[in-house]
């Protein structure tokens, strides 16, 4: 059940001149269905409870019209949230020199003129799941995700949704002990990433006051975080466009089928989209958005593997 947004909520609409895809562009955000921390409701409204510098929020965005967002937000952080909203939705990002020569990359940006990449600024946040989602099912990963943050997390503030809930803070998760994570199906390597960059957490928010080679250097100074998760954290925290998850283990076939015809490997899939540099990140996203991303499927899927009753 949804409350009704209240006259208590702090409110914004922003405008861009350039159309904005709200539900391509945050799309990102959720982690997977029964998310704990994101909601879409009937009523086309995308919910999300963040932990800002200034506190706890909870914030309500609506596709107003084609070039047109309006928020709402609730909580200790409504204010800082609102101020930055357009920096989250890259609404000033200047795609003038994207003029991709590939049939199908220049075929899904006419398609999704309004996509924007994300720069929600909060390091930690984005940090968290994309470690839990290192070398594992998706699935295995977004299920660890919501066990934790229901058991560790604290109810969203305002009218959200119900069971929307705010994630863990970094001393937080630095504190959950081992056996809660082996329960969730978190194993001892990524457990302990988190539990390092938690201790790093001041400093890893630091990354956004810099440039993205830089940043993306600070992040794998914790040990556990390479190019694949820290590319990751970009696509969320930067709004990085070109951060292109080296090391996936679906996406370089994905992009040699596609564009190709025909499997490749990290290093040719690296080589082969050089030319669309600084915007790799944003092509693959657009041909997913876009519906050409595939590749054939020859065989069973790995199982499910859960090592929490081990």
């Amino acid at each position: 059940m949804t409350s009704a947004p209240t006259a208590t909520a702090r409110t914004r609409t922003v405008r861009s001149k350039r159309p904005i895809d709200l539900a391509a562009t945050i799309t990102p955000l959720r982690r997977g269905f029964g998310d704990p921390c994101h909601r879409e409701t009937p009523d086309g409204a995308h919910w999300h409870a963040s932990r800002m510098a200034s506190g706890p929020v909870t914030y309500r965005l609506r596709q107003a019209d084609r070039n047109s967002i309006e928020a709402q937000a609730w909580g200790q952080g409504a204010e800082e949230f609102l101020e930055q909203l357009p920096v989250m939705l890259c609404l000033d990002e200047d795609v003038t020199d994207f003029a991709p020569e590939h049939p199908k990359v220049a075929e899904a940006h006419r398609r999704n003129p309004g996509l924007r990449m994300l720069r929600t600024n909060l390091v930690f946040e984005a940090l968290v799941p994309a470690v839990l989602e290192q070398k594992v099912h998706t699935k295995t990963a977004h299920d660890s995700w919501r066990k934790l943050v229901w058991r560790y997390g604290t109810p969203a503030p305002g009218p959200a949704p119900q069971g929307l809930r705010v994630m863990p803070d970094a001393e937080t998760w630095r504190y959950i002990p081992s056996w809660v994570y082996h329960r969730a199906n978190v194993g001892p390597q990524r457990s302990k990433t988190i539990v390092l960059a938690s201790r790093m957490a001041a400093k890893l928010e630091e990354a956004t006051q810099l440039g993205h080679v830089e940043a993306a250097h600070l992040l794998q100074t914790v040990p556990g975080i390479g190019v694949w998760t820290a590319a990751e954290i970009a696509q969320r925290a930067f709004g990085d466009p070109d951060a292109l998850s080296v090391g996936d283990f679906h996406l370089a076939s994905i992009v040699g089928w596609t564009l190709l015809g025909h499997p490749i490997d990290d290093d040719a899939m690296v080589e082969y989209l050089e030319p669309l540099r600084p915007h790799r990140y944003r092509a693959v996203r657009l041909l997913g958005l876009a519906g050409f991303a595939r590749k054939p499927k020859f065989g069973p899927r790995t199982p499910y593997t859960d090592h929490s009753r081990i």
